[in-house]
């Protein structure tokens, strides 16, 4: 996905689906400042990214997580699903994207069996929920925008 960003100039949130801060985040969260909401926002978002990635296990690209944080015009709240997920009402602009959210190379150990763990560990599998729980505990690597065609090229 973030090659059709960086190729096409614009990318389609699966389903429409994004993370971010919203009333009933901060709701849960009441005691929480901005910046722990967003971090909340952000986590959530990388563990999307994993069921990504075990869609793409035919992938030629190594398995990381990736997260963008776009500048949106406009997104509805989704309270049917978690707190911090909303609903996009278009693309993703690459001149929107502020950040990009990566794993490095050593999250890969991590990430591989949480791939293949991270629907047992939605159904409540405990032991599957630690191997997530693993990928989770590596933070990912700040990129700007600018620089996602080079880390791509380095991938």
């Amino acid at each position: 996905m973030l090659q059709q960003l960086v190729a096409d100039r614009t990318l389609h949130a699966r389903s429409g689906t994004a993370f971010a801060v919203t009333p009933t985040l901060r709701e849960a969260y009441a005691q929480g400042d901005d910046d722990e909401l967003a971090d909340v926002a952000l986590r959530e978002a990388a563990l999307a990214s994993l069921r990504l990635l075990a869609e793409e296990a035919m992938s030629s690209m190594p398995p990381r997580r990736a997260v963008l944080e776009p500048e949106v015009g406009d997104a509805t709240a989704r309270p049917d699903l978690d707190d911090p997920v909303v609903r996009l009402s278009g693309p993703i602009a690459f001149d929107g994207v502020i950040a990009a959210y990566v794993d490095n190379a050593e999250a890969e150990a991590a990430v591989l069996p949480a791939i293949e763990a991270v629907d047992e560990a939605d159904l409540g599998d405990e032991d599957a929920e630690f191997v997530v729980g693993d990928a989770q505990d590596h933070d990912l690597a700040w990129y700007g925008p600018q620089e996602l065609p080079f880390l791509l090229e380095l991938l």
